[in-house]
């Protein structure tokens, strides 16, 4: 089985994003815009840190108990 996550990177691309939380394109950009899942720019490419992905989850999981 793997990962959707990979262990070894900081941050992730919004494919891998999406891989990971089985959502959109669309979605993905979503919660950036809102704010909820906080990114950065590195030139023209969108990047979303794992642990702000990881705060996220434990976020939805905290709202959904």
């Amino acid at each position: 089985m793997t990962t959707a996550m990979p262990a070894s990177h900081e941050a992730l691309k919004v494919p891998e994003v999406m891989a990971a939380l089985r959502l959109s394109r669309s979605k993905v950009y979503d919660l950036i815009r809102s704010k909820q899942l906080p990114s950065f720019t590195a030139g023209r490419a969108r990047r979303i840190p794992v642990d702000a992905l990881r705060e996220y989850m434990r976020n939805q999981i905290e709202e959904a108990a």
